[in-house]
C-alpha cells in the first residue's frame, strides 16, 4: 500500500533486505561441510541503494520474500582466509559472528517498524 509504503519509509523494505541477507547467512552455515559450496553475502548497502533508486522487491506469495530485482548484482561470494582442501569457502566461525551481527540489525530494524507503527496507531487513535 502505498500510504504505508511512504509513512514507514525505507524501514519495512531493510527489514525484507536484512531477512534475505540472513538466509544467505544461514544457508553459508548449513553448507559448511558441503564439500565445493562458495560462501556468499549480500552486500546490503548496495542492494539498499538500488531499492531507494526504485527496484521493487520481488515476491513469489504475499509472505514470503523471494529475491530482489537488482540484488543479485549485490550478491557476492566470499574469499576465505584460509583455503579449505575439499573447495568449500566456508568460515563457520566467521559466518557465525556475521549472522549475530545481522541478527541485531535486524532486531534494531524491526524496532524502528514497531515505532513508526505504534506512531501511525496514535495519529488513527486521535491520541
Amino acid at each position: 500500500m502505498k500510504l504505508f509504503d511512504s509513512t514507514l519509509g525505507l524501514h519495512g523494505q531493510a527489514l525484507s533486505l536484512r531477512s534475505e541477507r540472513m538466509e544467505v547467512l544461514s544457508r553459508n552455515i548449513a553448507n559448511a561441510d558441503t564439500p565445493n559450496f562458495k560462501a556468499q553475502d549480500l552486500d546490503f548497502r548496495s542492494a539498499l541503494k538500488g531499492v531507494q533508486q526504485g527496484n521493487e522487491i520481488k515476491t513469489t506469495h504475499a509472505g514470503h520474500v523471494s529475491s530482489f530485482e537488482g540484488a543479485s548484482p549485490n550478491l557476492f561470494y566470499t574469499k576465505p582466509l584460509n583455503a579449505s582442501s575439499d573447495g568449500n569457502t566456508v568460515e563457520i566461525s566467521v559466518e557465525q559472528a556475521k549472522y549475530g551481527r545481522a541478527a541485531a540489525e535486524y532486531q534494531a530494524t524491526l524496532r524502528f517498524l514497531e515505532g513508526d507503527i505504534s506512531a501511525i496507531r496514535k495519529v488513527l487513535r486521535g491520541d
